[in-house]
């Protein structure tokens, strides 16, 4: 199973289990905080960005940044 959001493949509901690296602080200012669930919507044709919704949001992600979040497996 996948364990960072950017290794995902298809759309389905993940809890996030930590967020490290550099955009770590950029997607704490967007409500993406461990502990939450997220929902993946919907990736591009050739992988990035990502729509994922968080808190009822929807947000696109960049695949340096959904590299950035780690899942609970």
């Amino acid at each position: 199973m996948p364990q960072f959001l950017s290794e995902i493949t298809k759309p389905g509901s993940f809890k996030i289990k930590n967020l490290m690296g550099n955009e770590s602080t950029r997607l704490m200012e967007m409500g993406v905080l461990p502990g939450l669930s997220l929902q993946v919507i919907r990736k591009a044709p050739l992988g990035f960005p990502i729509e994922i919704k968080v808190r009822g949001i929807l947000l696109t992600l960049r695949e340096v940044e959904a590299s950035c979040i780690e899942l609970e497996l």
